[in-house]
């Protein structure tokens, strides 16, 4: 599925729940943004990977898996530090209030 189409289904859902919850709406629209971004990235699905695989034929599509893994390591790493200090995504929003 691409990102986009799961975006769209999956905010009328989730963000009366999210803001229900507590939680900034910027803040939950870059989370949304950063998870949808590792879901077009790993296995199974990986439309971005076969994407690769059908430009560079000659690369196994496990090599080109592999290649990813840092990437979805540091999508990770983001998330969590998005987690734990939401005021990195607020910063810029709250300059301009």
């Amino acid at each position: 599925m691409d990102a986009l189409a799961m975006i769209m289904l999956t905010i009328p859902i989730f963000y009366p729940v999210a803001t229900a919850l507590g939680f900034h709406p910027i803040w939950f629209g870059v989370a949304i943004v950063l998870v949808t971004e590792m879901g077009v990235i790993t296995p199974p699905v990986g439309v971005n990977v076969y994407v690769v695989h059908g430009i560079a034929k000659d690369i196994p599509l496990e090599t080109i898996f592999k290649g990813v893994a840092p990437f979805v390591l540091a999508l990770l790493a983001c998330v969590a530090i998005l987690l734990v200090f939401p005021q990195i995504v607020l910063f810029l929003p709250g300059l301009m209030m």
